[in-house]
């Protein structure tokens, strides 16, 4: 916790966590280009926004071409005591030590550390002295080779807009592209901030433990991925964020000031920080990962209360597949994933209007079984979860997260090629992954536009005549998506 979402359907958001699958698949996109009038469907230009880099894999090894081992009993994540020596802390007294050491007197998956031996060691390395002598908000940039974000000063909450995400791929299949995780943007705040933190606090009040939960033994993930988000949004946000004491925080946006002793972490990112969060511990006695705390405010199907305790090939047993494809990797990768290197990644849907949050039993969930025919494009939206996957330095779990992103179909017309992408990955994506998705109340209404729009952009020349549908170079984003989201924005 390829890129902790992570996160897709009436099942959407079921792959929300789900999705975590996705970040460990090998990449698959077209590398054809096409060229006309000096510009690429499939090119790339420096971003000021910063655009990531092309995909990456997280390993070349299929899941079919190996079997999955019985446990991982012998796999640690790598260590990052030598982060200690970084840090030059008087209080640490860094060394070496033996991984088989750490094997011996590894602190269990439900222990809290707060009441554990200092000599036992959590799977990256750090004695529970170690972690207790840091204290509180130590440098997390240090420990985990991850930098603090540069400062958004031109930020402005009341305009922000997320960035267009278009996460489509042709030819698409259950195999998914990641990238490195951009980490300016690892929190992303946008201008229905109030409003969603306001809808989320009404979904905590109403459902408890099915939105919000920590088993035994997550102490420290959950205390450590606080710090270092609010670390983050303080970095990254000053204008709006700010912590007194290491432990009243200062936001601006809701006009608050917090003492973030007096509620349990998840409670205190719940009430400052519109994301989910899914943290995955290591079973010292398996090695494999399971679901031990979160806080999962946008999910569709399904919600914390099914999935936590559960191993990951528990939680996307729905996903076709992924037994088949994605188990093995997936596992693996989990055992290997270093702190240094967070990845990212995107999941969509499409929706009538904007369902955050759907128990199986919501009356929305109706929708999905039939085409109304009285439905207009205007009521249709994508739903993107846009997600990360990381792991935290000291209690070494990987935490997923993510946040869904909703754009009106309408804004598709002006962005080239995206409606042809999305009208071919509609009617010709492999079956079992559109029903996944639950694409089919909605395309009635959708698909004759994307294709209206298509041929309005190959007449205007937004498209070459006769393109050969393919993964867009720009993806996850279009040609030409910073100068319309700078202008949706008033600069």
């Amino acid at each position: 916790m390829d890129t902790l979402r992570i996160s897709e359907s009436a099942s959407q958001a079921g792959l929300v966590l789900a999705a975590i699958s996705a970040f460990y698949f090998l990449l698959h996109r077209l590398s054809s280009k096409y060229l006309w009038n000096g510009l690429t469907l499939r090119g790339r230009k420096n971003s000021t926004a910063r655009t990531p880099p092309r995909s990456v894999s997280p390993g070349t090894k299929s899941a079919n071409s190996a079997t999955s081992p019985s446990s991982y009993t012998d796999a640690l994540p790598p260590q990052r005591r030598e982060s200690l020596f970084q840090l030059n802390a008087a209080i640490v007294h860094w060394n070496e030590i033996d991984e088989a050491k750490v094997h011996q007197s590894l602190l269990p998956m439900t222990a809290n550390y707060m009441n554990s031996p200092g000599n036992l060691y959590t799977p990256t390395g750090f004695s529970v002295k170690e972690v207790k002598e840091l204290g509180d908000f130590p440098d997390y940039a240090t420990l985990s080779g991850v930098p603090l974000p540069n400062p958004y000063h031109a930020h402005d909450i009341d305009k922000a807009k997320p960035r267009p995400y278009r996460p489509f791929r042709w030819a698409y299949h259950q195999t998914m592209s990641l990238t490195k995780l951009e980490t300016d943007w690892w929190i992303e705040l946008e201008s229905t901030y109030r409003a969603r933190i306001a809808q989320r606090k009404a979904l905590f009040a109403k459902n408890g433990k099915a939105v919000l939960d920590a088993l035994p033994g997550s102490e420290l993930a959950c205390k450590e991925l606080m710090e270092m988000v609010l670390q983050f949004i303080c970095a990254r946000y000053p204008q709006y964020f700010t912590l007194t004491d290491k432990r009243i925080l200062h936001n601006r946006i809701l006009g608050i000031e917090a003492d973030i002793k007096a509620k349990p972490p998840l409670e205190v990112l719940l009430d400052h920080v519109p994301e989910d969060f899914a943290l995955m511990l290591r079973d010292d006695e398996t090695g494999y990962y399971i679901l031990r705390a979160a806080i999962i405010c946008s999910a569709i199907g399904w919600n914390v209360a099914t999935k936590i305790g559960k191993q990951l090939h528990e939680i996307h047993s729905p996903i076709p597949d992924y037994k088949e494809k994605m188990q093995f990797s997936m596992d693996r990768y989990f055992t290997k994933m270093p702190t240094e290197k967070p990845i990212q990644r995107g999941s969509w849907g499409l929706e009538v209007g904007q369902p955050l949050y759907m128990a199986p039993d919501d009356p929305h969930v109706a929708l999905r079984e039939s085409q109304d025919p009285n439905l207009t494009v205007e009521d249709c939206y994508l739903r993107v979860d846009w997600q990360t996957l990381r792991r935290l330095p000291l209690s070494a779990s990987v935490v997923f997260n993510f946040k869904a992103v909703f754009t009106p179909i309408t804004e598709f017309r002006d962005e080239p090629a995206v409606p042809v992408l999305i009208a071919k990955v509609l009617t010709e994506g492999k079956k079992s992954l559109m029903q996944y998705k639950g694409v089919w109340h909605v395309q009635h209404v959708i698909l004759p536009k994307l294709e209206e729009w298509a041929k309005e952009q190959e007449e205007n020349g937004a498209v070459p005549e006769g393109w050969e549908v393919a993964t867009l170079d720009d993806s996850p984003w279009f040609r030409g998506w910073e100068e319309k989201w700078h202008r949706q924005q008033g600069f």
